[in-house]
């Protein structure tokens, strides 16, 4: 009989990956304790290790390593297009025979 296909919690998956990383017991040990393949439990484990730098990180960190724009410099930019818009509107309404509104 096919076993149905269970999802475990996140706190469920962290005390396995702990458990193995910490060594006291055997893969084979945790499998049967946990009731969970053994390649499930490595798996569970390389993520931890390789993911567990993103737990010490920074907000900053994280917008930083991000690499996406500054929004502040980015409405400025735009604030900065709109007042030359605005002159130049100006400026093409004086002059003669050119006109930017009809």
């Amino acid at each position: 009989m096919k076993r149905t296909r269970r999802n475990h919690t996140a706190v469920f998956k962290a005390k396995v990956a702990l458990a193995a990383i910490k060594g006291e017991k055997t893969l084979a040990e945790l499998s049967t304790q946990y009731d969970v393949h053994v390649n499930q439990i490595t798996q569970w484990k390389s993520e931890l290790i390789s993911r567990s730098t993103e737990i010490f990180t920074t907000a900053a960190e994280r917008k930083e390593a991000a690499g996406g724009p500054d929004l502040g410099s980015l409405h400025a930019k735009i604030g900065q297009q709109a007042m030359e818009i605005d002159f130049l509107a100006v400026a093409l309404g004086r002059m003669d025979g050119a006109s930017a509104k009809k």
